[in-house]
């Protein structure tokens, strides 16, 4: 469909107006829209958005972070807080000093303290051998993971059978 006003480009912009009770629909081109003064809301957004994010970083950069560069994406501890996102996977393990205050500061902690479904708390109050239990199981998974990692095969299949007595008598 072509530009309603100058009727020359191809209309991109749908505009529609409410004035004095009186309902009114325009497609426009871009330029034409510009003219008219309507423009898009969203197209300042990413700018504003990264610059918020960025804002979260310390203006006070390390020197060490502003020459080393990442050797996966070249991002600098620099890059970083300037545009408020981190380049790839590296940079969180080459700058981990520099954004771990960040990080908390946004998020509030560094690990994560999830909520546990109420069933599974109501069952283990009721019932706290399960809890137990279950927390012996697992320590012996971790043992038989060691021994077998230790190459300790005899004590791997006695953990093996106690776990396979214990999760067949649940």
């Amino acid at each position: 469909m072509l530009c309603q006003k100058c009727k020359k480009n191809e209309a991109n912009t749908h505009v529609k107006s409410v004035v004095n009770g009186e309902y009114e629909e325009y497609m426009l081109c871009s330029e034409c829209a510009k003219e008219m003064g309507y423009t898009n809301l969203f197209s300042d957004m990413h700018s504003d958005f990264n610059s918020i994010l960025g804002s979260f970083f310390s203006n006070a950069l390390p020197e060490k972070s502003q020459t080393t560069r990442c050797s996966v994406c070249s991002s600098t501890y620099h890059d970083i807080a300037k545009s408020g996102q981190v380049g790839c996977a590296n940079c969180y393990e080459l700058f981990l000093s520099e954004l771990m205050p960040s990080i908390r500061r946004i998020h509030g902690n560094t690990t994560h303290c999830g909520k546990r479904p109420k069933l599974v708390e109501k069952v283990e109050a009721e019932i706290p051998e399960i809890k137990s239990e279950a927390s012996a199981l697992d320590k012996l998974k971790v043992e038989l993971q060691a021994s077998i990692e230790e190459q300790n095969f005899e004590l791997a299949a006695e953990l093996r059978d106690k776990i396979k007595e214990m999760e067949e008598s649940k």
